[in-house]
């Protein structure tokens, strides 16, 4: 989300000619600076938001999508950098309105863990809601986009670092009985050095009695969509709707481990194992036939190969939970005795 770029100017690194040019530079510094003009004066009404009375400066924007913008903003109180979401909720159909809604109580929720992305407040009306988070310093697609471009490999020690991360995030929703539905680089957030979880928007709880989840509006990324959410089409109750009988799909948290597998495979292999598939319809079709074969190139690390192979199984039951796989060989000892909180 955050891809902050500064770029610097050649000219400033040219280093001084000569003692009148030090001399002169001096001189310019020595001045005493001019008064700054009135802080409210500086800043128009367009660049201030306001969530439940507090202003926040605008610093940026971060990112947008559909009906939604993120900007970068400064909170005028604490002086805190952090991020706000707006969305103009009457431009959305229902489905997505509730959407919305789902992602607030869900962060609510789950406000108690480092692994997770802070709400810190929202503000909602007919028409627009806005959301005030922990602003982060880049998501993992963005170191992904940086790597690449430098045409360079991921580091492996980097590769079991970022795996390991996303794992104890992902182990606090699921031990919450909260499905993600929608992993992918994108909605992993490095915040500080820890990599956070993002985007709780088509997320779904899990009913006590229950091991699987029925959803009538599945919209992951083509990329790293589970087969089990593409063709397990199932009668199931969807709640507050009056066809009882309507066709829904049922996901378990195993296809958030598929999700994972595919974004591991992206940081090793340096795709997504159906990428090469440029029609969305085949695309779709590869993904939901368990008879299609996904390549697996040689890898020195043969335990790294092993979780790769386990998480992309076409069979939700055959593939690993979240703690098995912080137990596998291939972490080695790397997990923390503070697993998650």
């Amino acid at each position: 989300m955050l891809r902050n770029i500064t770029k610097t100017s050649d000219k400033e690194n040219i280093p001084l000619s000569s003692e009148k040019e030090k001399l002169e530079v001096k001189h310019v510094f020595s001045k005493p600076l001019p008064k700054p003009a009135s802080f409210s004066l500086e800043i128009g009404n367009s660049d201030i938001i306001i969530v439940n009375n507090q202003n926040y400066l605008k610093m940026g924007e971060l990112g947008k999508g559909g009906s939604s913008i993120v900007y970068e903003v400064l909170d005028m109180q604490s002086k805190q950098r952090k991020a706000i979401k707006i969305v103009t909720l009457d431009k959305e159909d229902e489905m997505t309105r509730i959407s919305y809604k789902n992602e607030i109580k869900i962060l609510q929720r789950l406000c108690h863990s480092p692994r997770i992305i802070s709400l810190f407040d929202y503000e909602e009306s007919p028409s627009v809601l806005k959301l005030v988070m922990e602003a982060g310093n880049v998501d993992l697609a963005g170191i992904l986009k940086t790597v690449r471009e430098n045409n360079k490999p991921i580091p492996a020690f980097s590769i079991k670092h970022y795996w390991q991360e996303m794992l104890l995030a992902v182990q606090v929703i699921h031990n919450e009985g909260i499905i993600h539905s929608d992993l992918k680089p994108a909605n992993f957030l490095q915040v500080n050095g820890t990599i956070k979880l993002i985007d709780f928007g088509i997320a779904s709880s899990i009913q006590k009695d229950m091991t699987s989840v029925f959803k009538d509006n599945q919209c992951g990324t083509f990329n790293f969509m589970s087969p089990e959410s593409l063709n397990d089409i199932s009668n199931g109750p969807i709640l507050g709707n009056k066809q009882a009988d309507k066709l829904v799909i049922k996901i378990g948290v195993k296809s958030d481990v598929w999700s994972l597998g595919c974004i591991l495979y992206n940081l090793v292999y340096g795709k997504t194992p159906f990428q090469h598939i440029l029609n969305p319809a085949k695309k779709l079709m590869a993904i939901a036939n368990p008879k299609t074969r996904i390549d697996f190139p040689p890898l020195t690390d043969k335990d790294l190969l092993d979780v790769l192979q386990r998480c992309l199984q076409f069979d939700p039951y055959n593939r690993p939970s979240i703690s098995d796989l912080l137990s596998h060989p291939y972490l080695d000892g790397r997990v923390s005795p503070q697993v998650s909180r």
